[in-house]
C-alpha cells in the first residue's frame, strides 16, 4: 500500500523550526527519504518544497550530514538537477561522490566545475565512468599533469583525435603521460608510431607489439622526420644526396674531425652530420639516422666513444644532437649527466666492439636494447659485446 506524503511534510513544518544540529540532521534525512522513496505519491508542488527545504539545508548542516546526502543522490538518476550540483560544488569530501558517479550533472555543469573549482574536484571528475569529449578538453586545458594522466588512464573517457595529438606532442616533455597515452584502445597507431622517437626502450618494444610497427621501416620513418626537421617535402631526397656526397669527399681528404661534426650540428646541417658520423664510424647512414633522435643519448656516447672523440666534444655533440630533434629543444640537467657518467664508464675497446656488432646487426634498436637490459642487470661496460 502506498504511503500518503503529507503526515511527512507536516512532520517537515515542524522538525524545520528545530535550529539545533540535530534537528537539521533529521530534517535533512527526512526530506531525503521521502525524495528517494519512489513508492512515495509526491506531487509537484510537495518535490519542489523538498528542493527548495533540501538546498537551504546543505547551507546549514555539518560536513559529514551533505557528504551522507551526496552518497545517496549519487546514485539515483531522480535527484534533483539544483541540489546535485550544490553538491557537486561543496568541499571535495561532499563533492566526491556526486562527481564520480552522478548520470545527473551535465557536461555544461562538469566543464564549469572543472574551471571553477578545485584540483580535487578535477581529479573526481577525470575519474567518472563517463566523460565526454568536451569535457575531456577542459580537463586537459587545466594543464595540471596529474589531472590530465588521470584523464588519460580512464579507458572510459572520450579523447578526440585532435585531443589525442595535442596529448602526445606534450608527451615529449611530459614523459608520465606515455605509457598511458599508448595503453589506450583509441589510440590510433599513426600517433603511436610518432611516440616512437622519444619513448624508452620498452615502450618502443610495446610500440612494435601492440601495434605491428614493423622495425625494418624505421629507417623510412627517420627520412621521413630529418625532412620535416629540415623543412624539406617527403619526395625531395636531393639535400641528404648531395649531403652524403660532400662527407664522402671530406673522408677522401680525411678532414672528418670531431670539431667539424660540431659544427656541422651547430649550423643544422643534420643530415650532413649523419653523413659524416657514418663515414666515421663506419656505420650504415640510415642506422645513424636514429642517433640524433634517439633518447637518453647512448648511441651517441658509444660512436664517439669508440672512434676518440672527448668527453667535451661529445657533450656538445649531444645537446647539439637535442636541438636536431623535433619538439621540446630544452635538455634535462639529469639527463646530461646520466649520460656522461655513462660516457666515462664505456671503455674505448668495449665501445669498439658494440659499434662492429652494430655493422653487423642490422637491428639498432636491438642492440641497444640489450645494452640497457646488460646495464640494468649490474653488467659493467666491459662485459658488453
Amino acid at each position: 500500500m502506498k504511503i500518503s506524503a503529507q503526515p511527512e511534510l507536516e512532520e517537515l513544518l515542524q522538525i524545520a523550526r528545530d535550529k539545533s544540529s540535530a534537528g537539521r540532521q533529521r530534517l535533512t534525512e527526512l526530506v531525503g527519504d521521502l525524495f528517494l522513496d519512489r513508492h512515495q505519491n509526491v506531487g509537484d508542488r510537495e518535490r519542489s518544497l523538498m528542493i527548495e527545504i533540501l538546498r537551504k539545508l546543505v547551507h546549514d548542516v555539518e560536513i559529514h550530514v551533505r557528504k551522507a546526502l551526496a552518497e545517496r543522490f549519487a546514485t539515483s538518476a531522480d535527484s534533483p538537477p539544483e541540489l546535485v550540483r550544490d553538491l557537486a560544488n561543496d568541499e571535495i569530501e561532499v563533492a566526491y561522490p556526486i562527481l564520480i558517479a552522478s548520470s545527473v550533472l551535465q557536461d555544461a555543469d562538469l566543464v564549469e566545475i572543472v574551471r571553477e573549482r578545485t584540483l580535487e574536484h578535477q581529479l573526481a571528475i577525470a575519474m567518472r565512468t563517463e566523460i565526454s569529449d568536451t569535457v575531456s578538453d577542459a580537463l586537459i586545458a587545466t594543464g595540471e599533469t596529474d589531472v590530465v594522466k588521470t584523464l588519460i588512464e580512464n579507458q572510459n573517457a572520450q579523447i578526440s583525435e585532435r585531443a589525442m595529438a595535442y596529448l602526445v606532442e606534450e608527451s615529449k616533455r611530459i614523459d608520465v603521460y606515455q605509457e598511458p597515452l599508448l595503453r589506450r584502445q583509441d589510440m590510433p597507431k599513426e600517433l603511436a608510431q610518432r611516440m616512437y622517437w622519444w619513448v624508452s626502450a620498452a615502450l618502443r618494444q610495446h610500440i612494435v607489439a601492440r601495434f605491428r610497427f614493423d622495425p625494418t621501416t624505421v629507417d623510412e620513418h627517420v627520412q621521413e622526420t630529418i625532412h620535416r626537421v629540415l623543412g624539406e617535402g617527403h619526395g625531395d631526397a636531393t639535400p641528404i644526396r648531395k649531403a652524403a656526397e660532400r662527407a664522402l669527399r671530406l673522408k677522401e681528404t680525411r678532414s672528418i674531425t670531431p670539431q667539424l661534426l660540431v659544427q656541422t650540428l651547430r649550423q643544422g646541417e643534420v643530415a650532413l652530420f649523419v653523413d659524416l658520423f657514418a663515414v666515421l664510424t663506419e656505420l650504415r647512414a640510415t642506422l645513424v639516422n636514429r642517433i640524433p633522435y634517439e633518447p637518453g643519448g647512448e648511441g651517441l656516447a658509444i660512436g664517439c666513444r669508440a672512434v676518440g672523440i672527448s668527453k667535451a666534444e661529445f657533450a656538445s655533440l649531444f645537446l647539439l644532437s637535442r636541438k636536431a630533434r623535433p619538439g621540446e629543444k630544452i635538455v634535462d640537467p639529469a639527463e646530461l649527466s646520466t649520460v656522461l657518467g655513462f660516457f666515462d664508464q664505456l671503455k674505448p675497446e668495449t665501445a669498439q666492439k658494440v659499434l662492429r656488432h652494430w655493422r653487423l646487426d642490422p637491428d639498432y634498436l636491438y642492440a641497444l636494447k640489450r645494452l640497457n637490459e646488460r646495464r640494468g642487470a649490474g653488467t659493467t661496460t666491459d662485459e658488453v659485446h
